[in-house]
């Protein structure tokens, strides 16, 4: 293709990084400012120029769909022979070309992980196999090894206790070598070792290629870094390309860092920001803009091209079933105005924070994808106990089997991701269960109405997406809805430090930024700090009164209450609950029984006693 094609439709940022063919060239691009537009031209026109034959460029990206793309619009601008592959693609192969190629490659961490995680003592034997693979990623991408992991921990918490932790990663590393083995960080470690102890492979790689574009590079890690350094050497041929406001994956050690320290490892290079916004509203972009300042790194202010939309909604709720209602109810307008549900997202902090949607949409008959409480192990694991026996006790029998798989009535802040998630269904099935519980319906029906309220058919596999932060990084959606905008969820309650709440901040910006017309923030508890940097005036909630004596009066009981019957006080009622009943004053059992939360086993169990708190207050 020629410079005039290449060029075709680029705004003045863009075509200035498509021009700079040599040297050092950090672009910072900003969400929805045509980042991949902007690489694959600038390597086409590489090789247009002549300033680099096609065979020699290398453009590394981090996934294997991303390479693809790379590749396919390459080819349609007449660009064919430029090497496009993940870290790992690439380095395997080098080792095939220049070195010894390992012959079995772990393709999941997870299966022997589980193995080894069943020898541990309780309850730690139950940690999801996710979260110890994790752990792992971690250490291996800072080059840590099983004897250096513990040392080097500095103030990060394990899924698992340290020496439990470390005995597990030298379990896995063993058992790699015995097997004759290697996982994806070897890949890497294999490579950089080949290059140091080989000065000809290295030699030869250098020869072969002599210009590197780096994707998503705020994502890079130091195991990465290393390898990326052993392949440039002298050279300053690197185009770097990244947004330290998306970098959202520190738990794997990835960092920002080497993106923004380009401009002082390359002083001479081209630094190019891409801050016009192919996707977003005005609206949109007025409200993410508003928290930049607070995101630190290359300040990038995204500008918008497209056509004005509706003002974000920003909405304080009184209770979690309000919030669920909302969402629902602008769906289902949204639908009626011809939006698709598959261009809908709603995006959570975690999974668990969306089995609520999931069951929300599923009695709305409003089809959703993406969320499964019956696909995640705490629930496939509970049901297949559940189905071997059948007790009228179905609150008891949940509980038990739900102890037995190491639930923690009070699980500590620092636990895996995938722990969490694990520990909040195991919880969410302990209160279904409970509310389901009549004293005549058996374990069997419950298993029933689960799969009738959760379960769904391959057809039924579209619609809403139901994402967390961390999934919907690089997808966009006409609407998006952010939920639960609270302390203790975004930020999440185990961001203590600096760096974990400024990373928190960041998902929330990600989470905004899908969005290409219509957005909405709701919250029903104590709104998030991160809703005061957007500018929005907050109040408190019912839930958040302290003062309110009629809501201190019915929170004071239920501490009694559960005490009494040695369970934890959220299987009596919500905080939420206790709020709207405080707000209702309901005067009879029918009235109580209509405040979201207060289901027909409850209203039995706690009716009356409800009834005297609200007649003494």
């Amino acid at each position: 293709m020629d410079a005039e094609g290449i060029f075709a439709g680029l705004n003045r940022e863009q075509a200035r990084a498509v021009e700079a063919v040599r040297g050092p060239v950090c672009i910072l691009a900003g969400a929805g400012s045509g980042k991949t537009t902007t690489i694959t031209r600038r390597v086409a026109h590489q090789v247009a120029s002549r300033a680099f034959d096609a065979g020699e460029i290398l453009a590394v990206t981090f996934t294997d769909k991303a390479a693809g793309e790379m590749r396919a619009r390459l080819g349609a601008l007449g660009v064919d022979g430029v090497a496009a592959r993940t870290f790992h693609s690439a380095a395997l192969a080098q080792l095939r070309w220049l070195g010894e190629a390992p012959r079995k490659i772990i393709a999941s961490k997870a299966l022997w992980l589980r193995q080894i995680g069943n020898s541990l003592p309780r309850p730690y034997r139950f940690r999801p196999a996710g979260d110890l693979a994790t752990e792992i990623e971690w250490a291996r991408n800072r080059r840590l090894t099983p004897d250096t992991y513990r040392r080097e921990l500095g103030d990060r918490a394990p899924p698992i206790p340290p020496d439990l932790m470390a005995r597990v990663f030298r379990r896995y590393e063993q058992r790699k070598t015995d097997s004759g083995h290697v996982d994806f960080e070897d890949l890497l470690e294999l490579a950089i070792r080949m290059f140091d102890d080989d000065p000809h492979a290295l030699a030869a790689v250098r020869e072969r290629y002599r210009a590197f574009t780096v994707d998503e590079y705020q994502d890079v890690n130091l195991l990465q870094q290393t390898l990326l350094d052993r392949w440039l050497g002298s050279s300053e041929e690197l185009c770097a390309v990244g947004d330290d406001y998306q970098s959202i994956y520190a738990f794997t050690g990835a960092t920002p860092a080497y993106l923004l320290g380009m401009p002082a490892r390359f002083p001479d290079a081209t630094v190019v920001r891409l801050e016009a916004n192919y996707r977003s509203t005005p609206e949109i972009l007025a409200l993410a803009n508003r928290i930049v300042p607070h995101l630190g790194g290359a300040e990038k202010i995204l500008r918008a091209t497209c056509a004005s939309g509706p003002e974000p909604a920003l909405s304080p709720l009184p209770t979690r079933e309000a919030e669920l209602e909302l969402v629902v109810d602008r769906v289902r307008a949204l639908r009626a105005e011809g939006v698709p549900l598959e261009e809908m997202a709603v995006l959570s902090r975690t999974n668990a924070g969306l089995i609520p949607f999931e069951e929300s949409f599923h009695k709305a008959a409003i089809p959703s994808q993406g969320a499964s409480l019956l696909g995640r192990e705490a629930a496939r694991q509970l049901l297949k106990r559940m189905r071997e026996f059948e007790s009228t006790a179905v609150a008891a029998r949940v509980r038990g089997l739900a102890e037995d798989a190491g639930w923690l009535q009070h699980p500590p802040d620092k636990l895996g991701e995938r722990e969490l998630v694990r520990q909040a269904d195991l919880n969410r099935l302990v209160e279904l269960a409970t509310a389901f519980d009549d004293g005549v319906r058996t374990t069997r029906d419950f298993v029933a109405d689960l799969e009738a309220r959760f379960g769904s058919t391959g057809a039924e596999r579209r619609g809403v997406h139901l994402l967390t932060l961390h999934g919907a990084k690089g997808l966009e959606f006409e609407a998006v809805f952010l939920p639960r905008v609270e302390e203790k969820e975004l930020p999440i309650r185990q961001a203590r430090k600096d760096t974990e709440i400024a990373e928190e901040r960041r998902l929330l910006y990600v989470g905004m930024t899908r969005a290409k017309r219509y957005l909405a923030l709701t919250w029903s508890a104590r709104p998030s700090r991160f809703l005061r940097e957007l500018g929005v005036e907050t109040r408190p909630t019912r839930a958040q009164e302290p003062d309110d004596p009629l809501y201190s009066a019915l929170k004071q009981w239920r501490y009694k209450r559960a005490s009494e019957d040695e369970q934890p006080a959220y299987l009596v009622f919500h905080n939420t609950t206790l709020a709207e009943i405080a707000a209702r004053r309901p005067r009879d059992l029918g009235e109580l029984g209509a405040v979201p939360g207060v289901g027909p086993t409850k209203l039995e169990r706690y009716g009356s006693e409800v009834l005297a708190v609200l007649r003494a207050a």
